[in-house]
């Protein structure tokens, strides 16, 4: 095995662990962002509904309004 200058025989399992570390790093962070993004779909959603639901409410209390005159 031919090693590079400054490079030490005993660096590979170092090197190994380092990509290791960098893989679960941008796994960990992939996942937050996926949690996150969903959070606020979810969130978005449900605002979405409440509003609709606020808005025919409100038609409804305009008619009856309107069929009392």
């Amino acid at each position: 095995m031919v090693f590079a200058p400054g490079e030490k025989p005993g660096n590979e399992p170092e090197e190994v662990k380092l990509q290791n570390a960098s893989k679960q790093i941008v796994q960990n962070a992939i996942l937050q962002a996926v949690r996150q993004v969903s959070q606020e779909s979810r969130r978005r959603d449900a605002r979405s509904s409440d509003s609709r639901g606020c808005f025919q409410l409100g038609v409804g209390e305009l008619t009856k309004k309107h069929e009392k005159k």
